[in-house]
C-alpha cells in the first residue's frame, strides 16, 4: 500500500512548469506496469501535465511527464532518496549499450530527481529495450519495453486534453499515434540522420592520465568520453592515433587523479602462456561493470603472420576493443583489438571459427607510445596472481570508452 501511496504522489509532483501541487489523475494512462494520467495545478485548476510511472526492484521508481508547453521530464524516485531542496545531479544515461546522454536533473522533491529530456533522448527512450543510468558510484538498470507506447499516450494525453480539457479525460491509450510521432514534432532535425554512438575499452598508462585504446573505437567521433566502473563519465581529447596499427591516446582532464595505472610487461610472452582480458563487451546490454575472460596465447602471430599481433583464445566481443590484456603476473602484455569474422569465414570454408581474436603485441604499443612521449612504465613479471586479484588491480584504470561517430565514419567501416 505503501508503495502505492508513494508511485501517486510522484505523479502529481512531477510538474515540468514547477508547480508545487497538483490534482489528478484525470483520464487513465496504463500500458504495462506504467501507470498515469492528466494532472491539473492545484493553484488556478488549469491543466499542469501528463505523467506516467512504474517501479522497479532496484528500489527507483521511474516517472516520465510532458507538461502543456510540450517539454519532457524523466524523474527518478525513490522513498530512501533524501535530497536538498535545488541540489543538482548528472545522469548518464545509455541505452541499449549505444546510443548516451547526460541529463541533469534538480530535485525538486526530497525523494526525486527530475530533468528534463530533449527530443532525441525521448526519441531514443521510446525506442530503446534497456537503459543503464549511471550517477557517481551508483549503476542502475532499467527495462524499457514498454515505453514506446507510453510516450505515444502521453503526448496523446496533452493533445486531447489542450483541446477538449479535463473534464473529458478518458483513455489516452485509446486512438494514441504512433511512437514516434508526437516527440518528434517540435524539434526533429533536418533530413540528416543522428549519430551514432559507439563504446569500447580503454586503459590509464601514466600518472598524467594518458588512456590507451583503438584507433576504431575513436575513429570519426565527436564528444569522446571515458569512466571507470561507478564514476562518471569525462570528456576525453585525442593526443595522438595509429590507423595502421589501431592504435590511440586520449589525455583525461588535467584536474582529474587516478589511484593507479597500467605496467607494460618488459618481457616476451610466450605462446601457451595464459592471459587475461578486460573490458565491456555490449555495454548496457550486459552487465555495467566490466567482464573478465581467461585464455591463452594460441600463436605469436596475426592473420596471414602479421608479426604485430597475437592471437588469443580469451573470449572477447564488440566493445572490448582497446582493453588490456593481462599476463598472469598483472602487467600489460597486449591491447585487445578484435576477433576472427565468423560469418565471413564461415561462408569461405563450411567451418565456423571459434575462439580466434587478436591482440597488438607491447612492441607496436611501446613505439607507439614513446613516439607520443608518454612517460609510461614496464616491469618485469614477477609472483603470479589470481584472476580475481588482476581484475581487480585494474578496476582502478580500465576505462569505459564512449563517443558519438559521424555518418561517414561508419560508412567507413
Amino acid at each position: 500500500m505503501w508503495l502505492k501511496s508513494f508511485v501517486v504522489a510522484a505523479l502529481l509532483q512531477v510538474s515540468v512548469a514547477g508547480v508545487a501541487n497538483s490534482a489528478g489523475p484525470f483520464g487513465s494512462v496504463n500500458v504495462g506496469n506504467w501507470i498515469g494520467g492528466a494532472f491539473s495545478n492545484d493553484e488556478t485548476g488549469a491543466f499542469s501535465h501528463c505523467a506516467a510511472t512504474t517501479p522497479y526492484a532496484n528500489g527507483v521508481i521511474l516517472i516520465v511527464g510532458q507538461n502543456a508547453a510540450g517539454s519532457w521530464t524523466l524523474s527518478f524516485a525513490s522513498p530512501s532518496y533524501r535530497f536538498k531542496q535545488g541540489e543538482n545531479a548528472a545522469i548518464d544515461v545509455i541505452f541499449d549499450g549505444q546510443e548516451q546522454a547526460r541529463l541533469f536533473a534538480t530535485a525538486n522533491q526530497p525523494n526525486m530527481l527530475t530533468s528534463v529530456m530533449p527530443a532525441n533522448v525521448v526519441r531514443t527512450f521510446q525506442k530503446a529495450s534497456l537503459m543503464v543510468a549511471t550517477s557517481g558510484r551508483t549503476v542502475l538498470n532499467f527495462d524499457l519495453t514498454s515505453t514506446g507506447p507510453v510516450i505515444a499516450a502521453l503526448a496523446n494525453c496533452v493533445t486531447r486534453v489542450k483541446a477538449d480539457g479535463l473534464g473529458k479525460a478518458s483513455d489516452f491509450t485509446k486512438g494514441a499515434a504512433k511512437p514516434a510521432a508526437a516527440a518528434d514534432k517540435r524539434a526533429s532535425p533536418p533530413a540528416s540522420k543522428p549519430a551514432k554512438s559507439k563504446s569500447g575499452t580503454g586503459f590509464v598508462v601514466s600518472a598524467n592520465g594518458h588512456i590507451v585504446t583503438n584507433n576504431h573505437v575513436i575513429d570519426g567521433c565527436s564528444d569522446i568520453k571515458g569512466n571507470l566502473t561507478g564514476e562518471a563519465a569525462m570528456v576525453l581529447r585525442v593526443v595522438s592515433s595509429d590507423a595502421n596499427n589501431d592504435l590511440a591516446l586520449l589525455q583525461a582532464p588535467s584536474t582529474t587523479t587516478f589511484r593507479d595505472f597500467a605496467r607494460i610487461r618488459d618481457r616476451s610472452i610466450r605462446s601457451g602462456d595464459s592471459v587475461v582480458a578486460i573490458g565491456f563487451p555490449f555495454h548496457g546490454l550486459l552487465t555495467s561493470d566490466f567482464t573478465v575472460t581467461t585464455g591463452i596465447v594460441s600463436s605469436l602471430s596475426g592473420l596471414r603472420n602479421d608479426s604485430r599481433f597475437l592471437q588469443i583464445s580469451a573470449a572477447v566481443q564488440p566493445g572490448n576493443s582497446g582493453g588490456p590484456l593481462f599476463d598472469t603476473t598483472g602487467q600489460i602484455v597486449g591491447v585487445v583489438t578484435g576477433k576472427l569474422d565468423g560469418l565471413r569465414i564461415a561462408a569461405a570454408t563450411g567451418n565456423i571459427p571459434e575462439n580466434i581474436n587478436f591482440a597488438i603485441k607491447t612492441g607496436a604499443l611501446r613505439d607507439f607510445l614513446d613516439n607520443s612521449v608518454v612517460p609510461y612504465q614496464t616491469a618485469e613479471p614477477r609472483g603470479e596472481l589470481k584472476t580475481t586479484d588482476i581484475a581487480g588491480n585494474a578496476r582502478a584504470y580500465t576505462m569505459l570508452i564512449s563517443c558519438n561517430g559521424t555518418e561517414q565514419a561508419d560508412a567507413k567501416r
